[in-house]
């Protein structure tokens, strides 16, 4: 296995593009993979704010149980999407960079 497709697995999907000096798909790939990251990221802190707010207030009771019921009752259509783009765009980065590393 080479250096190139390890850093796109393990590291960062566009890493190994471009150790391998295809700098355009690497920086596509890096654009993609952070945009899909922020998604996630901002909704899950979102839903965070939103669930300490209830416990603060005594609508939630502050049970393990109930809150990761309710983390598990609201996932939006929006985190699936931006999590099937983040999986979708690793795949291709590691099949791409492995297929460029052979030539």
């Amino acid at each position: 296995m080479n250096k190139a497709v390890l850093l796109s697995a393990f590291a960062y999907p566009g890493s190994g593009h471009i150790l391998l000096k295809k700098y355009w798909t690497g920086i596509s790939l890096i654009i993609i993979t952070t945009a899909a990251l922020s998604v996630l990221i901002y909704n899950i802190v979102q839903r965070a704010m939103e669930i300490v707010d209830k416990i603060q207030s005594g609508e939630v009771p502050p049970d393990v149980m109930v809150i990761y019921e309710m983390l598990h009752q609201t996932e939006t259509q929006q985190m699936h999407t931006a999590t099937s783009i983040l999986v979708i765009v690793w795949i291709v980065g590691i099949a791409d960079t492995y297929r460029l590393s052979r030539k």
